[in-house]
C-alpha cells in the first residue's frame, strides 16, 4: 500500500479493545490507514458523512444501535463505501442476510487475519462496479447524442434537399418563361425573380457551410476589432438594403481588449444582422442598432430592430433545426440555430425577444478568453 493514498477507515465499535486490535491487524499488514471510531447512531451519520470513509466496519451490536440499521444508513448516504460485518456474536445466517442487504463481507473477532485482504477486495470491488456505473453511464450519453445526430441528419438530408431543389426548379423555369418571351421588356421581370432565387440558394448554402466550420473547426482565439467586425458583416449584407432605407446605427463601450473566434462573430453578428434587415417593417422607417459592451470577463451584444416581431409560438422555435417561422425567410431555416450552437461553442449565452409589429432584440453574451494573451 506504499504506493496508494491512505485508507479512511470509519469503525462503529464501542469496544476500544477490539478497535486497537484491528489497527493493529491492519498496521502489521502494512496498509496505510487512518481512522475515526464511534459507537452511537447519531455519531454514525454524523461522521460518514463528515469523515467520507473508503470503508465501513461494524460491529453487531451496541446500544439502541445495531449493523443491520448501520448497513441501511450506509446505503442511503453513502451508497459506494463498502461495509463490512466485524463481529463475534452473531451467526452465520444473520451474517448473510446482511450481505444480501448490501454488506460486503463480514469477519468473526476470532479470526481477524483475514479483515486487511477483505478490506482490500472490497474497496476494489467498489472501484471496479464505480467504473462500470461511470462507462456505462457514459455510453447511454453517447448513444443518445448519436441518435441525436442521426436525427438531425435525417432532417438535415431532407430540408438541405427541399431548399437546393426548390430554387433551382425555380431558376430553370424561369429561364424557360425567358427564352419562350418574345416581349424583351419583361425579361428584366423574369431575371429579377431568377435573382431572387439565385439568393435563397446562396443562403441555403452558406447555412450548410457554416454549420459543417462550426461542429468541424477548434476555437481559434484573438483580439477582436469589433468595428471590423459589424463593418464586414454589414458589407456582407448589403444586398439586402441595395437603397439604403434601413438605418443602421453602432454602439461601442469598451473597457478592456476583448479576445474571442473572430470568424465566428462574424457569423453570428452577420446572421442577427441579417434576420433584422429581412424582417423590416413594411411601413418603416426601419432602424438596426448593434451595440456591443466589453469588460474584462465579458462582451455583451445587442441587435435591436423595430421591424415586423415574431409571435410566441414562432419565437418559442426559433433554435430549432431547419425552422422557418415566416414566408420572408430565406435559406434552411438554420440561421439561429447555427448562432445558437456557436454561441454555446464559445461557452456564452442568448436571449431572444420579441413583439409582432414592434421589433426584436437578440442579445449575445461571450466571455472574454484572455488566455491567448499568455502566448
Amino acid at each position: 500500500m506504499s504506493n496508494e493514498r491512505s485508507l479512511k477507515i470509519l469503525m462503529l465499535e464501542d469496544s476500544e479493545d477490539d478497535a486497537s486490535l484491528i489497527k493493529r491487524i491492519l498496521t502489521k499488514e502494512k496498509i496505510a490507514f487512518t481512522d475515526e471510531r464511534v459507537d452511537t447512531r447519531d455519531e454514525f451519520i454524523e461522521a460518514i458523512n463528515r469523515f467520507k470513509p473508503d470503508v465501513v466496519l461494524s460491529d453487531h451490536g451496541l446500544p439502541g444501535f445495531n449493523s443491520r440499521e448501520a448497513l441501511k444508513i450506509c446505503l442511503r448516504d453513502k451508497s459506494n463505501t463498502p461495509f463490512i460485518l466485524v463481529t463475534g456474536t452473531v451467526s452465520d445466517e444473520y451474517a448473510v442476510s446482511c450481505i444480501r442487504e448490501g454488506a460486503d463481507d463480514y469477519i468473526l473477532k476470532s479470526n481477524l487475519s483475514r479483515l486487511p485482504s477483505a478490506i482490500l477486495s472490497a474497496v476494489k470491488k467498489r472501484k471496479l462496479e464505480k467504473l462500470k456505473r461511470e462507462a456505462r453511464h457514459a455510453l447511454r450519453q453517447q448513444n443518445s447524442e448519436l441518435l441525436k445526430v442521426n436525427q438531425e441528419l435525417d432532417n438535415f438530408v431532407y430540408s438541405v434537399s427541399h431548399n437546393l431543389r426548390g430554387p433551382l426548379a425555380s431558376v430553370m423555369g424561369l429561364i424557360n418563361l425567358a427564352l419562350a418571351e418574345k416581349n424583351p421588356s419583361a425579361v428584366p421581370a423574369l431575371l429579377q425573380m431568377m435573382q431572387s432565387s439565385v439568393h435563397k440558394l446562396d443562403g441555403t448554402l452558406h447555412e450548410i457551410l457554416e454549420f459543417s466550420k462550426n461542429a468541424r473547426h477548434s476555437v481559434q482565439l484573438g483580439e477582436i476589432d469589433w468595428m471590423q467586425v459589424i463593418s464586414s458583416s454589414f458589407h456582407k449584407l448589403e444586398y439586402l438594403d441595395p437603397e439604403k432605407q434601413i438605418e443602421c446605427e453602432i454602439i461601442l463601450h469598451s473597457e478592456a481588449p476583448f479576445y474571442s473566434d473572430g470568424a465566428r462573430l462574424l457569423v453570428i453578428i452577420t446572421s442577427l444582422l441579417s434576420n433584422a434587415m429581412v424582417f423590416k417593417s413594411p411601413v418603416g422607417p426601419n432602424t438596426v442598432m448593434t451595440e456591443v459592451i466589453t469588460t474584462d470577463d465579458r462582451a455583451t451584444i445587442s441587435v435591436r430592430d423595430n421591424g415586423i416581431g415574431m409571435p410566441p409560438h414562432v419565437l418559442s422555435r426559433i433554435y430549432d433545426m431547419f425552422y422557418r417561422g415566416h414566408e420572408k425567410s430565406r435559406g434552411a431555416g438554420l440561421g439561429l440555430y447555427i448562432v445558437k450552437e456557436i454561441v454555446t461553442k464559445l461557452k456564452g449565452s442568448i436571449m431572444v425577444t420579441s413583439q409582432e409589429q414592434e421589433g426584436t432584440t437578440v442579445t449575445v453574451t461571450l466571455p472574454n478568453d484572455r488566455s491567448c494573451e499568455l502566448y
